[in-house]
């Protein structure tokens, strides 16, 4: 192939203007490449992120960052790779992924690449050149993480448990509410993560509410309340195409009252019945390795099915 009217520029602040505007009208990406999105836990990576130009047009976008001799896209990030517009032709993303390539091996001393790829139905528009890109670079599936997705306008009913659960909780009268009261969600959160897992949310309380107040049409809570107090509720991430369940959690009180399958029938038959697609969310860990069978089987119970979120590694 050749490059010669190929080159790279490195993002800097400088070129935020330019990355942003590239964003909003590229065919596969969402608001989290955004760089006010990107830059909120700037301190915690390297970054690295590369804008790819044909002669003076900007071609492409991919988001990264270097860990060592490795490059990631993009660890701050639930999915990464190469951003395109709708007008790139394969060979053009071809070109454009061999220009970067060659950029992270020789400038930047890269010997691994660690593709996060987009999941399909975060596209507006077919963008899977890059997955047959690097299946022609040699590259190979490092991570398969399992996630539930839906499609609203079309559901499967739920199973016999979640509308038991979910007519209990009508008959207790809990109620959906849609707020921006982070602070009496995130202790519920917080606790269900560091009793299950020993983990603590991957965003704080005051990076979310910064992530909120930026975007506020992204990023939502919906909560469920019991005589005033919160006993469940998630954060959903939305974008063009797909309802991403960020985060979920439930009081002890909140799981045996049906809190959960109350607030999921009211936001897939309601509040996002316009979506194309309703993502649960991960029940994977390691990479795909471990499968979480009981958050599986609840997903499962609300109608969802799997799409993957895949990782691929290139070494150089």
């Amino acid at each position: 192939m050749k490059h010669s009217d190929w080159h790279i520029q490195p993002y800097t602040p400088e070129r935020k203007v330019a990355w942003d505007e590239f964003v909003t009208y590229s065919k596969n990406a969402t608001f989290l490449f955004l760089r006010n999105y990107m830059e909120y836990h700037a301190n915690r990576f390297t970054e690295a992120s590369l804008m790819i130009y044909k002669g003076n047009t900007l071609m492409a976008l991919l988001p990264g960052n270097l860990e060592g001799e490795t490059f990631h896209s993009h660890q701050g990030l639930t999915y990464g790779g190469l951003l395109m517009p709708s007008s790139i032709t394969y060979l053009e993303v071809e070109e454009a992924l061999a220009v970067a390539l060659i950029y992270l091996r020789n400038q930047l001393k890269v010997r691994c690449v660690c593709y996060r790829a987009i999941p399909h139905i975060y596209h507006l528009r077919p963008a899977e050149e890059d997955l047959y890109a690097l299946f022609r670079l040699g590259a190979s599936l490092r991570g398969r993480s399992l996630s539930s997705v839906l499609t609203p306008s079309q559901p499967l009913p739920f199973r016999q448990l979640r509308r038991r659960q979910q007519h209990r909780a009508e008959q207790m009268e809990l109620q959906v509410v849609h707020d921006n009261d982070f602070s009496a969600f995130w202790p519920i959160l917080e606790e269900n993560l560091m009793r299950r897992h020993n983990v603590h949310p991957v965003h704080s309380l005051t990076e979310i509410e910064l992530l909120h107040n930026r975007f506020p049409h992204n990023i939502k809570l919906h909560r469920v309340v019991s005589k005033g107090c919160t006993v469940g509720g998630c954060v959903v991430y939305e974008t063009t195409q797909v309802a991403h369940v960020q985060y979920i959690a439930a009081t002890e009180e909140g799981k045996r009252a049906g809190a959960l399958d109350l607030l999921f029938a009211e936001l897939i038959h309601h509040v996002y019945h316009h979506k194309p697609y309703f993502d649960f969310g991960i029940s994977s860990l390691y990479d795909g390795i471990f499968l979480n069978q009981g958050l599986l089987f609840q997903k499962e119970g609300f109608g969802a099915r799997a799409v993957l979120y895949d990782t691929y590694e290139l070494i150089l």
